[in-house]
């Protein structure tokens, strides 16, 4: 017998392909809670027939916050635990008793395992803990995009790793509206260091590279900007924007800055080494990459990179090692990057060379 009143609550649109596998992961609740925030498609009427309580409201102008509110207002005051998730979200079955096992007395919020994005093998690419759990009462959303929710100040959390939930977005849905919603984030706290941060990678995407530029060296400079992983990737996008400028000696320097913050983080060693293989710098780049390569443990946070832990890292040191002539070695990393992506016909390739090259 459930011991908790478990309500999940969503926002949505123009997500009809989404819904039957969204609820059928979502049944294990109680009550799922959907705001409808205008879809033109069948969404709201495929939520109604699958017993979900749907409600229709625009909101304009658009807000991430306001919207995950108005959901959130939808949950009865009675719930015990509110599961905040989207459409393009699926939990792993059995999440509701792992839930449970945790929600003791005078917990308010648990962290929970998020798969945000997989290889095309279906491997977790990046994986980090998200948050989006928590008691019904003095909980709210806040920022108009990238919007976190704010506790209060008894909030007690826990971790439950074995709740798994997976993200499996629709590439075709368009984020133009991210980058004026940050700028407006901003602008009413532009002292948050987070969207700070966001603001600025969201300029590097656009190729935006001075305002990238402009923006990641304000999230470096604000006070509260205090999170070494975040702050090396505000250092190493700020070095891709150099890039991107064709100015690679200040994007050299950022990068080993980016090192220096965060040295267990992976991705800053592994960027530098493609420039310095694009540049037949060679022995630098085995450096680096064997620094990262003794990196074993991939940090539970959403600043990680797939590249930094697919096949990329071990077929660019298999490139390395094969211009600096260390064959054996080069085949070895290859057939590991092989190992990881079976199917890539470039590292069998490559295999085929260096194989050919060991043996003439």
């Amino acid at each position: 017998m459930n011991k908790y009143k478990v309500c999940v609550y969503a926002i949505c649109k123009n997500e009809e392909k989404f819904v039957r596998r969204w609820v059928e992961s979502m049944k294990e609740a109680d009550e799922i809670y959907v705001l409808d925030t205008g879809s033109t498609d069948n969404t709201a009427s495929l939520l109604e027939e699958l017993g979900v309580h749907v409600k229709t409201e625009v909101v304009s102008p658009w807000r991430f916050d306001v919207a995950r509110n108005k959901s959130l207002e939808m949950v009865p005051e009675d719930a015990d635990i509110c599961v905040c998730t989207d459409l393009d979200e699926v939990f792993v079955s059995g999440w509701r008793k792992n839930l449970e096992n945790v929600w003791n007395k005078g917990v308010t919020r648990v962290r929970y395992t998020y798969n945000w994005s997989f290889d095309e093998y279906g491997n977790p690419a990046t994986t980090f803990l998200q948050n989006k759990i928590h008691g019904r009462s003095g909980y709210s959303w806040y920022h108009p995009v990238h919007e976190i929710l704010t506790s209060p100040e008894n909030e007690l959390e826990v971790t439950c790793e074995e709740i798994v939930l997976n993200h499996y977005p629709d590439n075709e849905k368009s984020r133009g509206s991210y980058l004026p919603l940050l700028e407006m984030s901003v602008d009413e706290d532009p002292l948050d260091d987070r969207n700070m941060h966001y603001l600025g990678r969201e300029y590097m995407y656009y190729g935006k590279w001075n305002e990238g530029i402009d923006t990641l060296i304000r999230h470096l400079n604000l006070p509260s900007s205090k999170w070494d992983a975040e702050r090396c990737a505000s250092m190493r996008f700020i070095a891709r924007c150099y890039m991107g400028l064709k100015r690679p000696k200040e994007a050299e320097m950022w990068y080993k800055e980016a090192i220096k913050e965060a040295s267990y983080l992976r991705e800053s060693y592994v960027e530098l080494a493609q420039i310095y293989l694009d540049q037949n710098r060679c022995e630098e780049a085995y450096e680096l990459l064997e620094c990262a390569i003794l990196i074993k443990d991939k940090a539970p946070i959403y600043i990680n990179e797939a590249f930094a832990w697919n096949e990329y890292i071990y077929e660019l040191m298999g490139l390395v090692c094969y211009n600096l002539k260390l064959y054996p070695k080069s085949l070895l990393y290859m057939k590991k990057a092989l190992a990881i992506a079976p199917t890539c016909e470039r590292i069998k390739n490559n295999c085929e060379i260096i194989d050919k090259m060991i043996n003439k």
